[in-house]
């Protein structure tokens, strides 16, 4: 029989059939030894092939084989530095939730989910929520952070997933399409995707107080199926974002405007780092190209974990 994986608990999935119905369905131990490296070799998104069993007088099945993967976000596991751990796959298009605080998403964080997503071939969506509960200069540094984005060719759009402000420009690029919200916890995409259909009802849950950060509400990643041929990934809050599996003169190739820019340094591998006549770094002291982006760029080359950069002054400090 042949499926997609719309739920996964580690140990358990939850297939879909092409006729409709849910299976609970589970691997066999040898099946983890062929050559996966994550430490999920089945996520949420795979079309699979599985066979069915009576196990304690309940229809079960067995998954044998996962079918080729158009695209996949992946991240370095937590726990296991060498490991890595795949979110979600087959995506059309990715959703990246983001707020300025309670909880704040850093430039670092978002530009090492854009390599990620770019890197495996998935369009991403900069989607900056709570705009309802800012100060008229938090506001101008979500429009300057939507410039900078979508100056570079990144859609970007600001909403209130409390308040539904501007839902249906998301709603517009959700149609017909395969979604994931992804982000930190606390940046409300439980709230964002209920907005999108109530009788989900997922579970949300206040931000701390003490230390501005989300709770985990989202335990599990799991699929849903909209109206309008929408389905949605939601999946666990994102605390960091390593980047993994790409080699240092491609990445790059993943910055929209250094690529852009590539063709004009003197040096076909320059790595625009220490080279004589780099056209990035020459961009970069012009102001065509945002110091934050340079720094994001410069930490995932030298492998550094990720670092946040002040949210009020992008360009010129870190912290």
């Amino acid at each position: 029989m042949k499926g997609t994986v719309y739920k996964s608990t580690g140990s358990w999935y939850s297939v879909k059939d092409e006729e409709g119905t849910f299976y609970q369905c589970r691997i066999k131990g040898k099946f983890r030894l062929k050559g996966i490296k994550s430490t999920n070799p089945v996520a949420v998104g795979d079309h699979v092939v599985f066979d069915t069993e009576e196990q304690d007088g309940k229809i079960t099945g067995v998954i044998k084989e996962i079918k080729e993967r158009d695209n996949y976000i992946v991240r370095k596991s937590v726990n296991l530095s060498k490991q890595t751990h795949i979110i979600a796959s087959n995506i059309d298009v990715v959703f990246l939730v983001i707020t300025l605080n309670s909880p704040p998403t850093f430039t670092s964080f978002i530009d090492r989910f854009l390599v990620a997503a770019k890197a495996y071939g998935i369009e991403c969506v900069l989607v900056f929520n709570k705009i309802d509960t800012y100060s008229l200069e938090e506001l101008d540094e979500i429009r300057y952070l939507a410039h900078l984005y979508r100056s570079i060719g990144y859609t970007c759009e600001g909403i209130s997933a409390k308040t539904e402000k501007n839902m249906e420009a998301v709603l517009k690029l959700m149609k017909g399409k395969v979604c994931m919200f992804s982000g930190h916890s606390g940046v409300g995409k439980s709230t964002l995707v209920n907005a999108i259909e109530p009788t989900l009802n997922l579970k949300t849950k206040e931000i701390s107080n003490q230390h501005k950060q989300g709770q985990h509400t989202t335990t599990f990643a799991e699929m849903y199926d909209l109206k309008n041929g929408i389905k949605i990934i939601d999946t666990p809050g994102i605390k960091g974002f390593g980047v993994v599996d790409i080699e240092e003169n491609e990445l790059s190739g993943y910055f929209p405007e250094f690529f852009e820019l590539q063709s004009n340094c003197k040096f076909n591998n320059c790595l625009h780092k220490e080279e004589p006549k780099c056209a990035v770094k020459e961009a970069l002291e012009e102001g065509t190209i945002a110091w934050s982006r340079y720094k994001s760029y410069l930490k995932i080359l030298e492998g550094d974990e990720e670092t946040h950069y002040r949210k009020n002054n992008y360009d010129n400090e870190e912290l």
